[in-house]
């Protein structure tokens, strides 16, 4: 028996997922973030920010009053009570004593001033944020949402909003109060000794070159760090959505694969940026001891050998000469100064962070709205004596078109009936590639028409066509003759039904989902909805029926019963045109046999577009359209399209389900 050969299983490279690249994170603070977060913060709390920014003001002063109080009693207290006696220096400290617990006090009234109002101002601007989030996400075109990763989009809701609050609540104040207290300290120090000012200053310049060289790259990487946060996030969301398919095909090891690379990216960044924000403190606690010492050195050299100093307190007082008082209070201050650098130092990769985070969530409020140029209103109608058409605030079911004609200044009522028609129709998600070529149909009301084509062939792009989620690049699609580029998209899609392969049952119960077609629709009004599609029955074995809450896009009901909803949704709604897009692909034979009769009666006197890979649920359709790469290449009923013996005819004899 010849010796059979096994072959080691080479491992392949691995490859990022389709749309998943993980480029390196380009410059992500926009231009204008911090004055247009200002902005925002001065529209919604404006005295409450300029009472917070007073009471910065007056901690960051008062801290340095503790070292004028030093230089006041070693260089006037001390002398005059050893001239005076002890009576004198016990009368000065009294009085030296409760002004700075006066001051102290303030400064405790401040500080819980401060944080109260922060308090506000923080929650406030999420609360704020989020808000003007949500409300330019509702206004986002379909094609934002099929070009964006839904975690990615929301980690501006978590990570991005939870950056931009310790921006403003911690790192903002804190970069106030240093920026403050630094002023005052300079001034403070210019006023006791120019000479030792030039020595700190030097100090400073050398730490400032520290923090541009560390502080920068921590902040780099601390921006890389919110940019790999979301990518990691996008995919983790992608792989929960989508745990059956990756447990069916055993994708678990693969999966893991792609994770670890995200992970690893997301760590190395993290990793830099805490290591780079770690040893900046350190370094610059270090620097600030040496510039202690080299301060004491040169005072003490200034006050051994008498030198003249040149301060503003020796111009006024006359006093050339630099005292111990004068070296022991800047000490104090230059103490506190160089702590207030290390302090802001290590604010610079959470400011950084934050102010990324802000960016990334004013990249969505300035995405491009859904455009809409439309000026033809759907209206609730009744006729008059004469049978012409009439507005109505009443619900009548008799809708109209309320056409404003910019010419003459008129306006015509047009009723709803469903008669569309599409004339030369060219479009393509992008320029560069052409979905749909010289598309033309008409569907005269209460007609099904039906498409049907392999995968691809554009027959959802026909319906994403109708009801405006994209818009055409050449033709024109005419609805009850008017150029639906006229139509408001929110009253159009108003009149349109859409029942999806893909169902999307939201958390709530039975009755608030079908409810979902027509807010106003009344519990009989959806139950007979719900009876129309056949859902009835089973609504009523639920465990507390029309009111059972539904969670996590109703993963405890079925395929079938989940579809049998979405119907019962579309039912309620009750609108002239029906889209169906492979409405009852995820259905049965047996349960598509009880849903068909509802159907039947549901597309009763109603303009209908079905898409459907079984061709046994488009027969009895008015009009069969084959599409071939985007190119209508068969029209006509069942019979006729059999007699041509084209490819609805292969379709037909060969297999009842298109691949």
């Amino acid at each position: 028996m010849a010796e059979q050969k096994t072959y080691e299983q080479k491992p392949r490279a691995v490859r990022p997922m389709r749309g998943r690249g993980m480029p390196v994170p380009k410059g992500a603070i926009k231009k204008g973030t911090f004055t247009r977060l200002l902005k925002l913060l001065f529209k919604h709390y404006k005295w409450q920010v300029l009472l917070v920014i007073a009471s910065i003001m007056i901690c960051s002063v008062s801290g340095l009053v503790s070292s004028v109080f030093l230089q006041t009693i070693i260089d006037d207290v001390i002398p005059s009570g050893i001239a005076y006696g002890f009576a004198y220096i016990e009368k000065k400290l009294v009085g030296m004593i409760i002004g700075m617990l006066s001051i102290y006090l303030l400064i405790v009234l401040a500080t819980f001033m401060q944080n109260r109002l922060m308090a506000i101002i923080t929650q406030g601007m999420l609360y704020h944020l989020r808000t003007e989030m949500f409300a330019k996400m509702q206004s986002l075109p379909i094609k934002y949402f099929d070009t964006h990763a839904h975690g990615e989009i929301m980690s501006g809701y978590t990570n991005d909003t939870d950056a931009t609050r310790q921006f403003i609540g911690h790192s903002l104040p804190s970069f106030i109060s240093s920026i403050l207290t630094l002023v005052t300290s300079i001034a403070m120090m210019l006023w006791y000794s120019v000479w030792l000012t030039l020595v700190i200053t030097v100090c400073t310049l050398f730490m400032t070159f520290v923090v541009k060289k560390i502080g920068g790259n921590s902040a780099k990487y601390m921006v890389a760090q919110q940019t790999s946060l979301a990518q990691e996030e996008g995919f983790v969301e992608e792989m929960i959505k989508g745990q059956k398919v990756v447990k069916v095909f055993t994708y678990e090891e693969r999966a893991k694969e792609h994770f670890d690379r995200y992970n690893d990216k997301l760590f190395h960044d993290s990793e830099k940026a805490h290591v780079f924000g770690n040893i900046l403190g350190p370094i610059l606690s270090n620097i600030g001891n040496f510039t202690y010492v080299l301060l004491t050195i040169v005072g003490g050299l200034w006050v051994m050998f008498g030198w003249s100093n040149v301060g503003l307190q020796s111009i006024v007082s006359g006093v050339g000469v630099m005292g111990v008082g004068v070296v022991v209070a800047f000490l104090s201050m230059s103490r506190n100064f160089t702590q207030v650098v290390n302090q802001m130092s290590q604010q610079v990769s959470m400011v950084a962070m934050g102010l990324a985070g802000a960016s990334r969530v004013f990249t969505l409020m300035d995405e491009q709205p859904e455009q809409d140029e439309g000026y033809v209103k759907l209206v609730n109608a009744k006729r008059g004596e004469n049978g012409e058409l009439m507005e109505t605030q009443e619900r009548t079911g008799l809708w109209a078109w309320k056409h404003y004609h910019k010419a003459d200044g008129t306006t015509t009522y047009v009723e709803l009936k469903g008669d569309i028609m599409m004339e030369g129709v060219d479009f393509g998600y992008v320029p560069e590639k052409q979905v749909l070529s010289e598309v033309s149909l008409y569907a005269k009301p209460g007609q099904k028409i039906a498409f049907v084509g392999a995968t691809g062939a554009g027959k959802t792009t026909i319906t994403n066509l109708i009801n405006r989620f994209y818009d055409i690049s050449r033709g024109k699609i005419r609805y009850d003759g008017i150029n639906v580029s006229k139509i408001c998209k929110d009253d159009l899609r108003r009149s349109l039904g859409v029942v999806l392969q893909d169902v999307n049952l939201f958390t709530g119960t039975v009755m608030d989902n079908i409810r979902y077609g027509r807010l106003d629709a009344t519990d009989e009004e959806c139950i007979e909805a719900a009876k129309l599609a056949n859902a009835h029955d089973f609504i009523r074995r639920l465990p507390h029926g029309y009111e059972t809450v539904l969670t996590n896009n109703g993963a405890s009901l079925s395929q079938g019963q989940r579809q049998l909803l979405s119907i019962a949704r579309a039912a309620v709604a009750d609108p002239p045109v029906m889209i169906l897009d492979e409405a009852t692909s995820s259905i049965d034979t047996r349960t598509e046999a009880l849903v068909q009769d509802g159907m039947d009666k549901l597309m009763k006197g109603r303009t209908v577009f079905v898409i459907a890979h079984r061709l046994s649920t488009v027969m009895n359709s008015n009009a069969i359209m084959v599409l071939d790469h985007g190119r209508i290449i068969e029209r006509g009923t069942h019979a006729q399209l059999i007699e041509q013996k084209g490819m609805y005819y292969q379709l037909y004899t060969g297999a009842f389900e298109l691949e």
